[in-house]
């Protein structure tokens, strides 16, 4: 019973955010007393997928040396520099580019092995790719950030770095230790560590919502729009990234999903943190829409596969 309700409550994270992202507009004062404490539930999300990384996940990164590097290269480069262009196009102001940029600059986002799962994609790909890109994360976020937005704000590259190790890298290494050295347990408790992350997410999610309840109030059709561009065209150009290296459908859908999926809560704690609450805000729709396009994009390739299996049998 236990088991299944952990299963229900892990699969269905888009529509906790929704509803405590709904609730934290109209009552806002329920989840601003998180203030003090946004850091260390993103160290809990963390910390809760360290514990599902499994050995044959770091095999995978070892076996697929060049795949992973082309993967976390697109990672680095699509996003950010779609950012960038994104605000240009729809001509966003400067906290707002920052803010896009910064969420560009995230590694992928680790609902997106979960993502990649349901699609039917490459998950050991997807989990080595999201991975290598956390660990790579607090050097090459802080100077991309500072290479596309030092010309807008003045960027604390070294304070970021110290930022993402205290909140990413730590906490991952000890959900790692803690995984080797209670491998029984933590197969037992399967359920568990996914939940954990969750309800940080959720928590991480509502508590933007509730920070920046004017600034949301206020937020136009144009910010919405060049949240959802910046999101589907990294996705198709994820997509298009993967057939250019010529890989299978599962690989091309797994890169798509990577690209487009970004670590926003990672935007959001680097911007409360280092900037202001306004450059949260474009990091805190793109954490709720990805996972809303994402859970589209997989009803409709599933769609797609049974159109297949259905034209396969009629012929």
């Amino acid at each position: 019973m236990v088991r299944k309700i952990l299963q229900f409550y892990n699969s269905h994270l888009s529509l906790w955010v929704v509803l405590c992202g709904g609730a934290a507009y109209f009552y806002p004062q329920l989840f601003v007393v998180f203030k003090g404490y946004i850091n260390v539930f993103f160290a809990i999300t963390m910390f809760g997928i360290g514990l599902v990384i499994t050995e044959d996940d770091y095999r995978n990164i070892i076996k697929s040396p060049k795949a992973i590097l082309f993967g976390n290269l697109c990672q680095f480069t699509i996003m950010p520099l779609l950012a960038f262009i994104t605000a240009f196009i729809f001509q966003l102001p400067r906290d707002i580019t920052v803010g896009l940029i910064l969420t560009g600059a995230a590694p992928g986002a680790m609902t997106s092995n979960v993502i990649s799962y349901l699609s039917d994609g490459d998950v050991a790909y997807s989990v080595s790719l999201t991975a290598v890109a956390t660990m790579l994360c607090p050097v090459l976020t802080p100077f991309i950030t500072l290479f596309l937005a030092g010309h807008m704000v003045p960027v604390p590259v070294m304070q970021m770095f110290l930022t993402i190790i205290y909140t990413v890298v730590l906490p991952l290494f000890a959900g790692f230790l803690v995984r080797r050295l209670f491998p029984a347990f933590i197969e037992k408790a399967e359920n568990v560590p996914p939940a954990i992350s969750v309800t940080a997410i959720v928590v991480i999610c509502a508590y933007v919502v509730a920070a920046n309840n004017a600034n949301l109030g206020k937020a136009t059709l144009v910010l919405f729009a060049a949240v959802i561009f910046h999101n589907l065209m990294g996705m198709l150009l994820g997509y298009g990234a993967g057939a250019l290296a010529k890989y299978d459908f599962r690989r091309r859908k797994t890169l798509s999903i990577e690209i487009g999926m970004q670590n926003a809560g990672l935007g959001v704690v680097l911007a409360l943190q280092h900037f202001s609450p306004d450059v949260a805000v474009p990091a805190a729709i793109f954490t709720i829409w990805c996972i809303v396009s994402a859970s589209l994009l997989v009803n409709f390739w599933q769609y797609l596969e049974r159109s297949h299996v259905k034209a396969r049998e009629t012929n």
